[in-house]
Parts: C-alpha cells; structure tokens; sequence
C-alpha cells in the first residue's frame, strides 16, 4: 500500500479507530462528537457550509477506500458514522442531554435502518451508499431530537 492509498484508509477509517474490532461505528460516531463540539461554537451557517464539505470529502474518501480494500461497505469505514452524528446534532445545543440523546437516536436509525435510509443505502452505491444513509439517519435523527425537546420543552 502506498502513502497515499494509506493516507484514504486513515482518513476513511477514522483515524484507524474504525480498525478496532468491537462497536467500530460506536467509536466512529463518538469520534464525530469531536468535530461536533467544535461546530457548536460557530455560527450555524459555517457549520452547515462545513458539514456539507465533509459531506462530498466522506462520500470521495468511503468510494476510494472501497476500492482499496476491495470490500463492499466495510465495516472499518468510519467516515460516514462522523458525518451522520454531525448532521444529527447540526442547530442543537452541544450539552450531556443532547449530544447523549442524538448519540443515541443516530446509532439506533443507523443500525435498524427504517425506511427511507436502507433504500438509500440499497440505491446507492460505493462512497454515496456507503455515507448518505449516515447523513440520512442524521437528517431524520437531528428532526426527531427537534420534535422530542419541542414536546418535552428542552
């Protein structure tokens, strides 16, 4: 493998986090937590522009360590789960109830896959299938917390 099929599998995997053999889409979203607390402190503008950059970056990134690896969807492809928290959380306060609660509600959607995320992910293929049904649980996860804390009064 040379530099910089070493470097996309880096990137790709999380900082090979995603290489850890237990939970590595748990450790992925925790790691996008990282990225999440530093765009709490910006403006929602900026963090939607980068969120969206990270977005094509993840998508470019999963589709060439795909083809390194020669393995559909690996498992140690992290990339996407740091996308899909980030876009969970996107306009909501970073405290220990919202990014528990958005933790939570991202890795339940990405695991169970409701409609329409696994039709995502069975349309789509290399990079895109592997991150837009990430951005997808995100989307419909970050619309939940809204709903739950509107309800609740948070």
């Amino acid at each position: 493998m040379n530099f910089r099929e070493k470097s996309v599998i880096f990137l790709a995997t999380g900082f090979f986090a995603g290489n850890i053999s237990i939970a590595p889409g748990t450790i992925g979203t925790i790691e996008g937590l990282f990225f999440c607390f530093f765009l709490s402190k910006t403006n929602l503008l900026y963090a939607a522009l980068f969120q969206i950059i990270f977005i094509v970056f993840a998508v470019w990134i999963a589709n060439e360590a795909e083809g390194i690896l020669k393995k559909k969807d690996p498992g140690s492809i992290v990339i996407d789960e740091m996308a899909g928290i980030m876009v969970t959380l996107l306009g909501l306060p970073f405290n220990v109830v919202s990014v528990i609660s958005g933790f939570c509600v991202f890795r339940f959607l990405d695991i169970i896959k409701p409609f329409p995320i696994r039709t995502i992910e069975k349309k789509l293929s290399g990079g895109a299938g592997i991150v837009m049904d990430d951005v997808a649980a995100g989307i419909i996860g970050n619309c939940l917390l809204r709903a739950a804390f509107y309800v609740i009064g948070y």
